[in-house]
């Protein structure tokens, strides 16, 4: 069975879409000396810019910036691939003298590197490979009731549409009897917030929800239909991990035959269901210091604020 083990002595800024990070990590970069280790799972792909809300141009060039543009959209990138690239990253940064500061939103991304991974028993590919025939006969959704069934934890923090983690859950149990979950039980244990840096910006839920409006009127205006054009042009596609990225699966509905107003609404009832998950997520780590923040408010104070627990 691999292990990832977990990464506690860092900085870690993180908080659900649209809450206000970037802002502040870049101050609290400063604050600190620290250079930033991206915590989302699609910041890695080259060219997904717009959508993902990615750190511009000018902002990454204000503090050095790590595991961004690391993969095209048409590759797979997996969680284990993303804890060897940290931990690779971490050394480098530390190598230099430098804090680490992690920033982003993506809960399972930041729960492995604080807990430690359990990637369980090598893949059986022959049973794997029939899961597989199963799921394009009758369709991720029968094979997710399958496995709420079988594995009710697991089925909870899997999406039906993430078809590589359904199909690794079931294999698991398949080929030992034993649910996913029991087998990374033994990283539920986490340690108390007043022992790591771990700091999670919270919005009420009203103006979290006009943020996340403001964000996609934001990012269409800012060309995101063109930039999915780019992505799926001459024949390329979306891989099936990237493809799971808020807004680009509605765009190239939109492109196909939907319209204009129903993809906007989509893009932002997704994006609100999204926060949620997030919100949940962070609520069930219990080294998450949360930081409550409201309307403009100031990186810099907020970041002293951090910077001084």
């Amino acid at each position: 069975m691999n292990e990832a083990q977990p990464i506690v002595d860092c900085w870690f800024l993180s908080g659900a879409t649209a809450v206000g990070k970037t802002q502040v990590a870049l101050s609290l970069a400063r604050r600190i000396g620290a250079e930033i280790i991206s915590l989302d799972s699609m910041a890695v792909y080259r060219g997904m810019d717009i959508g993902t809300a990615k750190p511009t141009p000018e902002e990454q060039a204000q503090v050095l910036h790590h595991l961004i543009d690391v993969v095209d959209p048409s590759e797979e990138f997996s969680i284990e691939r993303y804890l060897e690239l940290a931990q690779e990253a971490v050394a480098e940064i530390r190598s230099r003298g430098h804090e680490v500061l992690f920033v982003g939103g993506t809960p399972l991304y930041l729960k492995a590197l604080l807990r430690g991974l359990s990637s369980g028993p090598p893949a059986d590919w022959k049973v794997r490979e029939q899961i597989a025939a199963e799921v394009e006969e009758v369709g991720n959704e029968v094979l997710h009731q399958r496995l709420e069934q079988l594995d009710p934890l697991a089925a909870s923090q899997i999406h039906p549409h993430d078809t590589r983690r359904l199909i690794r859950a079931l294999e698991v149990f398949r080929a030992t009897g034993e649910p996913i979950s029991h087998q990374q039980s033994h990283f539920d244990e986490g340690t108390p917030a007043d022992e790591c840096r771990v700091f999670v910006l919270r919005r009420s839920r009203e103006e979290q929800h006009e943020r996340i409006n403001e964000r996609v009127e934001q990012m269409l205006e800012r060309g995101l239909i063109d930039e999915v054009k780019r992505l799926t042009s001459e024949g390329k596609t979306l891989g099936r991990t990237a493809s799971q990225a808020v807004g680009y699966r509605e765009v190239i509905d939109y492109l196909a035959d939907d319209d204009y107003d129903s993809m906007v609404a989509k893009i932002k009832a997704r994006t609100r269901r999204f926060a949620k998950r997030q919100g949940t997520w962070f609520r069930s780590l219990c080294e998450c210091r949360f930081v409550n923040i409201e309307g403009d408010a100031d990186a810099e104070e907020v970041s002293e604020q951090i910077a001084a627990v």
